[in-house]
């Protein structure tokens, strides 16, 4: 097996279209095909359904398809570290939405600085998203609050985080104190994420145990607007201290919440480590520094190390 031959399948799994394909690779479309029926022979299986409008994998090719993509982005990062004789390549890095408020640009930073040549791709999505993306080997690594649907990944768990009250000062009910019990927050408006939510099932959870319904006014799912409804007063949320770290000092206030078991876990996931490149296992290490500083030197709001 050669790389070529998985460049002309990636190539027509693309295009979806043996023409198309052998029109992009500037080859003949026999020549193609041969080239296919070869590689298919090789592995001693189908990876291609053939019909009049073009081609589609079949499980065995969409299997394929994803190891071939990895294994071709592997020798491109290998060439380009070889001609420039450091590391580079390029690293794809999932964050939440609060995790990206604290977290996201201390990196980019320390990237830039330990690694320059390495091209660093940072997607800002929702947990769950970020498992799937993680499974599809779309992302290298990832920090996720929960690892149910880890296929093969390196878990390590990094930090936890306590959750708080944040909401404008003079919102009616808000507590002023600097810590209050979810018992308090009976009749407190919450603007919270919808239930699909990694975030709002810890919180119900948190309620269902003290046998309390909150009062979920609005649901919003977007950390940017779900906070700007909350500096609009209409009112308090429920989140970790980074959900309002890129908001301006006397905002909004912070109260924590103080019932037993209501954190957040932050895992470093990955691929694993046979998957990752160079680059990828480098990011991941400055990640896990980046993090860790962070929570020493006090600019994490709420988060501790966790202790294993």
């Amino acid at each position: 097996m050669e790389l070529r031959q998985l460049r002309y399948f990636v190539r027509v799994c693309e295009a979806g279209s043996m023409g198309k394909a052998a029109l992009d690779l500037g080859m003949a479309t026999s020549a193609l095909s041969q080239q296919i029926s070869r590689l298919e022979g090789e592995l001693a299986t189908r990876l291609l359904q053939r019909h009049a409008t073009g081609v589609l994998p079949t499980d065995a090719g969409l299997a394929f398809l994803q190891q071939a993509q990895l294994t071709l982005r592997h020798a491109e990062d290998a060439v380009h570290a070889a001609q420039t004789a450091r590391l580079s390549g390029r690293v794809s890095i999932g964050l939440a939405s609060t995790t990206a408020s604290v977290l996201g640009v201390p990196l980019m930073h320390a990237m830039g600085q330990r690694y320059p040549a390495v091209r660093v791709h940072l997607v800002e999505a929702l947990s769950g998203h970020l498992t799937t993306m993680l499974n599809a080997r779309q992302l290298d690594l990832a920090i996720l609050f929960r690892a149910d649907g880890a296929r093969r990944w390196s878990v390590v768990p990094l930090l936890d985080e306590k959750l708080y009250v944040i909401g404008t000062p003079e919102l009616p009910g808000m507590p002023a104190g600097p810590r209050v019990r979810l018992s308090q927050l009976r009749d407190l408006p919450l603007i919270l994420p919808s239930p699909s939510h990694g975030l709002r099932a810890l919180v119900d959870a948190a309620f269902a145990r003290q046998r309390i319904a909150p009062c979920v006014h609005l649901e919003v799912d977007g950390l940017s607007l779900l906070m700007d409804a909350v500096r609009a007063g209409l009112g308090a949320t429920i989140q970790p201290g980074a959900a309002a770290a890129r908001l301006a000092a006397g905002e909004v206030r912070r109260v924590l919440v103080a019932d037993a078991q209501t954190g957040r876990r932050n895992l470093l996931a990955s691929l694993s480590d046979d998957e990752l490149s160079p680059a990828a296992l480098a990011a991941r290490v400055v990640l896990g520094d980046v993090a860790r500083a962070l929570v020493r030197e006090g600019r994490w709001v709420g988060a501790t190390l966790h202790k294993n």
